[in-house]
């Protein structure tokens, strides 16, 4: 009986489901242009824009100007990347970066921390957010338009099943980040 090997299920293997790399300008114009330009270096994918939902007055921003630009990266390119952003942030992640559903976020302050990336005087010095989406197959049923259903509670991921996840697969140490 011990001779046996027990096989996983594998519907309730963990998988990264997207990276999204952010960065915010806060204006149009040039800023905005080289965060895209930043982003298009690091990612290897255009960015595209992402607009104002609000006039804010004091902040000089208008109603529907870019004034952001990110990335979604799914698969090898998601990998790839993280394990290059976990390097920036020193290989910690704070527990409070996870949300209930197992997804977590982290920012980088300097772009040229990521390992591989050279300064560049035109572009200047950006930070930036990442967020990461961690599931379970199956979870297409919730985003599907025909026959949409919920995804049910023993199938939903958990902070600590995707710490634990983040652990394995990239050797993070998950606690206090030390900055």
């Amino acid at each position: 009986m011990a001779d046996i090997e027990v096989k996983e299920n594998p519907m309730r293997v963990l998988k990264i489901a997207k990276v999204v790399v952010n960065i915010s300008t806060g204006r149009s114009g040039d800023p905005l242009e080289h965060a895209m330009t930043i982003l298009q270096q690091l990612t290897g994918q255009k960015p595209c824009q992402r607009f104002a939902k609000q006039t804010i007055r004091s902040f000089g921003i208008r109603r529907k100007e870019p004034i952001a630009c990110m990335v979604s990266l799914r698969g090898k390119r998601a990998e790839e990347f993280l394990v290059k952003a976990f390097l920036a942030v020193g290989n910690k992640i704070n527990p409070r970066s996870f949300d209930k559903s197992g997804n977590f976020a982290f920012g980088i302050k300097e772009h040229i921390d990521i390992p591989g990336t050279r300064y560049d005087p035109t572009l200047g010095i950006t930070g930036m957010d990442v967020l990461v989406n961690i599931e379970r197959p199956g979870f297409r049923v919730n985003r599907r338009k025909h026959a949409q259903a919920r995804v049910g509670k023993s199938h939903r991921v958990t902070a600590a099943e995707s710490m634990e996840f983040i652990k394995e697969k990239f050797g993070i140490e998950v606690g206090t980040a030390g900055d």
